[in-house]
């Protein structure tokens, strides 16, 4: 009871008030746009592609994603991470190419489960990109950024810690 009493505190305060979430992170070779409508066919066209990948990578087998989801399921899902964004509960950003043109994976910054970190820091790349080496580029990059420009003291990376 305590802990879920806890966990649902650091769930309500996740970020102070007094803080604004960044609107965009741009590099020569990418740029990060808060997730939501209007995204969701590049986010359904990148991870449906990635099927296999992502849960290897990512999902660890899980449920997410699979061929059954439909662009329906893809709008809700948009319109989800938007919802929890406004709310400041969660800020996912959609990781695109410098065109905009294509979506190459996606970045999740969110309360952190494990005890004694203020939050956790998910990211998947796309299978193409990620055979390319654009998955340490953007985890170093991520890392980086959230150190400069969050107001977390220590931050967890599932499946990524060294």
């Amino acid at each position: 009871m305590l802990a879920t009493l806890v966990l649902a505190a650091a769930f309500a305060q996740f970020v102070p008030a007094s803080f604004t979430p960044p609107a965009s992170y741009s590099t020569k070779a990418y740029v990060l746009v808060p997730l939501g409508p209007g995204l969701e066919k590049l986010d359904y066209d990148a991870y449906m592609n990635s099927i296999d990948h992502l849960k290897a990578t990512f999902s660890n087998g899980g449920k997410w994603p699979h061929a059954g989801i439909t662009m329906a399921d893809a709008l809700k899902d948009v319109e989800g991470e938007k919802a929890r964004f406004d709310a400041r509960k969660s800020f996912t950003y959609a990781v695109l190419s410098s065109d905009k043109s294509r979506e190459l994976g996606c970045v999740y910054i969110s309360p952190s489960r494990q005890p004694g970190f203020d939050a956790q820091v998910r990211l998947w790349v796309t299978k193409a990109e990620f055979d390319g080496g654009f998955d340490a580029a953007l985890e170093r990059d991520m890392r980086a950024w959230i150190a400069k420009a969050w107001p977390f003291g220590k931050v967890a990376w599932p499946g990524r810690e060294r």
